[in-house]
């Protein structure tokens, strides 16, 4: 592993997130899922589409794992979009919200995010390519994009053709060096609102992206990816469960788009897109989520009566089963080991902080969280890098069995743990 992975992932553990790369190394009990996600990704990159859910409760791990398997998918070439979903900043039920969001998060291999203007500039460079492959003067390559651009989003016209509109738009801006009109279209193109109307006159559109017109668009983006070299795009739709908190009415808009998204990624009209959510099981079984909406309970329904060990990966749900002691213990292990592979020190580390000393810090942070091992890895790792290893790199003489003393503060705590805890559960301190 590079250092700079190395230092990536170390840093965020110490912060309490979840890395942004390097996943492959701390994926514990995710290689059952690998073979089949890998075949869904293939089959994404050959035009195909795939929805799917994936349900935990929290702290099993699906941050993690939509992470992860963002990073699988990298690697083959897809463009990623991970998204929050929350009634304030991004409902469901407006499809444009969610599509800006995609645009607003897109990452590339090469490119952070917005990636959306690299995107098309690759977009028309490869047109212009292609053009000159065919034969094309110098003096004709205006016309040829032009016709080339119009075949292939011959189908996204039927359906956005304010999207090849606006393209075109943008490409006359870019040609005649108007910097801010060309921001400006690429904002409008990325479902941006209050974009000037001088800059939408230019471009030949009206108006802003509505509700009926984000899918068309959707189609554009994907047809704009794959021809720009990308084999597909991963879209997360993370915490879905938020849906189960917000007005009843709004929620059932959100519960019918969710319905209609599966049913348009089916369908065929999104060819090179995956698209995964996330949910707590409460979401999918419960009278306040997806069993509201009985077409969408059917189309998600899947069997989890049997040992977990036999669970399909191949299923429209995948379920994580979250982490054992044993599982928590061999996670710590791994970063130890990650974190003395790194350092000057590494000997003193692995041997300071020994197996016998992280199964020690795994039980105390779970004991200081009622036992309850599965909201316990974010905690416990945040605690081992930053209380534990950093000090024993930094200092020869620190020996955590003596001078260290686990403390965990309400304080410490997200929202989210601070509600599957009681007061009771929590060792302050005082």
């Amino acid at each position: 592993m590079s250092a700079v992975r190395r230092r990536d992932v170390i840093d965020a553990l110490r912060r309490g997130a979840v890395p942004g790369n390097g996943l492959d190394l701390l994926a514990t009990g995710l290689d059952r899922f690998e073979t089949a996600l890998d075949t869904e990704l293939d089959t994404v990159a050959s035009g195909g589409a795939v929805f799917k859910a994936v349900r935990g409760e929290y702290g099993s791990g699906k941050t993690f794992f939509s992470r992860w398997l963002g990073e699988r998918a990298r690697k083959k070439g897809f463009a990623i979009a991970e998204i929050q979903i929350s009634e304030t900043e991004t409902p469901l039920h407006k499809l444009e919200t969610v599509y800006r969001r995609i645009t607003e998060q897109l990452t590339t291999s090469s490119f952070p995010p917005s990636a959306l203007r690299p995107v098309v500039d690759a977009w028309f460079y490869a047109l212009e390519e292609d053009a000159l492959a065919a034969g094309a003067t110098e003096e004709e390559l205006g016309e040829a994009v032009a016709e080339l651009m119009s075949a292939r989003l011959g189908e996204v016209s039927r359906h956005a053709p304010s999207f090849a509109t606006a393209l075109r738009g943008y490409h006359r801006a870019v040609l005649d060096s108007d910097e801010a009109t060309a921001s400006a279209i690429i904002a409008w193109l990325g479902g941006q609102p209050n974009v000037a109307a001088a800059a939408r006159r230019a471009a030949g559109v009206r108006g802003e992206l509505d509700h009926f017109g984000a899918l068309g668009f959707l189609q554009g983006l994907l047809t704009v990816l794959r021809d720009s070299g990308h084999r597909g795009l991963l879209v997360v739709l993370d915490e879905v469960e938020t849906l189960q908190r917000v007005r009843s009415d709004a929620r059932d808009k959100a519960l019918n788009a969710l319905r209609q998204l599966i049913d348009e990624v089916h369908s065929g009209r999104f060819p090179g897109l995956y698209l995964l959510i996330t949910g707590t099981p409460a979401f999918y079984d419960g009278q306040q989520g997806v069993q509201r909406l009985a077409p969408l309970s059917q189309r998600l329904a899947t069997d989890f009566t049997t040992d977990p060990r036999f669970d399909n990966p191949r299923a429209v749900q995948l379920r994580l089963p979250g982490f054992t002691m044993d599982s928590l213990v061999a996670l710590g292990n791994t970063i130890r080991d990650l974190y003395a592979d790194g350092s000057a020190h590494g000997e003193r580390v692995r041997a300071v902080a020994d197996d016998a000393y992280i199964a020690e810090l795994a039980r105390a942070v779970s004991g200081t969280l009622g036992g309850k091992v599965g909201i316990a890895p974010r905690v416990f790792l945040k605690k081992l890098v930053g209380d534990v290893l950093d000090r024993v790199d930094q200092f020869p003489d620190f020996d955590p069995r003596e001078h260290y003393r686990l403390t965990v503060g309400v304080s410490e705590l997200t929202d989210a743990e601070r509600n599957l805890v009681s007061a009771d559960d929590i060792d302050l301190d005082l």
